[in-house]
């Protein structure tokens, strides 16, 4: 489970980095310059598209990740403080439980 989150993480990362490499801040970049893209809608949807893929990637990215974290993660033991004192309780009543069986068998 844990391979597969992180090969998803890897491929989404490089696709993202290819995308914000057709990205222009200006808005002209690799997206303006395709030559069909003015039959297939318009320079606005590649735009758009190219917008809408770089979020969703991000997103993807930060969403896997936080679930690989969580998937990885493991059982927090107890602390050895709270350990010794519950191993100090437990011994404590058992020997208090054989003094008294002791005490209660002999004469006063």
């Amino acid at each position: 489970m844990a391979t597969l989150l992180s090969i998803i993480i890897i491929l989404a990362s490089i696709l993202l980095v290819f995308i914000v490499f057709i990205q222009n801040p200006k808005g002209g970049g690799l997206s303006s310059d395709f030559g069909a893209a003015h039959q297939l809608g318009g320079v606005q949807k590649t735009n758009d598209f190219v917008e809408k893929a770089t979020w969703s990637l991000a997103a993807i990215i930060a969403v896997v990740s936080i679930v690989l974290t969580l998937k990885s993660t493991p059982e927090t033991p107890k602390m050895p403080e709270q350990q010794q004192q519950e191993q100090g309780q437990g011994g404590q009543g058992q020997q208090g439980q054989g003094g008294q069986q002791q005490g209660a068998g002999q004469p006063q």
